[in-house]
């Protein structure tokens, strides 16, 4: 049976994953990829590199954001949210990267910026509506 997640295991499922996706949508394309990401509590920051994904969001900042753990055959857990897309710059933009880098040992995707040589893109998707789903059969 699929059951709801509580707020406090849909923040745990945010806070455990490193990988989730943002999915965007503009001028009829919509584009689903994935990120590294951290959680502070109440976004969602990002480092990238300029490309589509920065581009659509820049165009239309109204984003979807999917966690999911696999736990093994009959379970796992999932958290889609709804949010709101928000570029960041100087200080704001200083702080999610030390977000990121705290949870990545060793730089992790802060501290790698250009490697493509296109821009580094910093930016926070804001917490809007957030649901969770899991399955937990055969045990847990």
């Amino acid at each position: 049976m699929i059951e709801e997640l509580s707020h406090a295991e849909i923040d745990a499922l945010l806070q455990e994953q490193v990988v989730g996706r943002v999915g965007c949508h503009a001028d009829g394309v919509t584009y689903v990829v994935p990120v590294i990401y951290a959680y502070d509590g109440e976004a969602i920051a990002v480092a990238t590199v300029e490309g589509q994904k920065t581009r659509m969001m820049r165009a239309n900042p109204s984003v979807c954001f999917e966690v999911d753990a696999y736990e093994g055959p009959g379970r796992w857990r999932s958290v889609i949210v709804q949010g709101t897309y928000e570029e960041l710059g100087g200080d704001d933009a200083r702080a999610a990267l030390a977000t990121l880098a705290s949870r990545f040992a060793g730089g992790g995707p802060a501290r790698r910026p250009g490697a493509s040589g296109r821009e580094t893109v910093v930016f926070r998707i804001v917490l809007g509506e957030a649901t969770g789903r899991a399955v937990r059969r055969g045990g847990r």
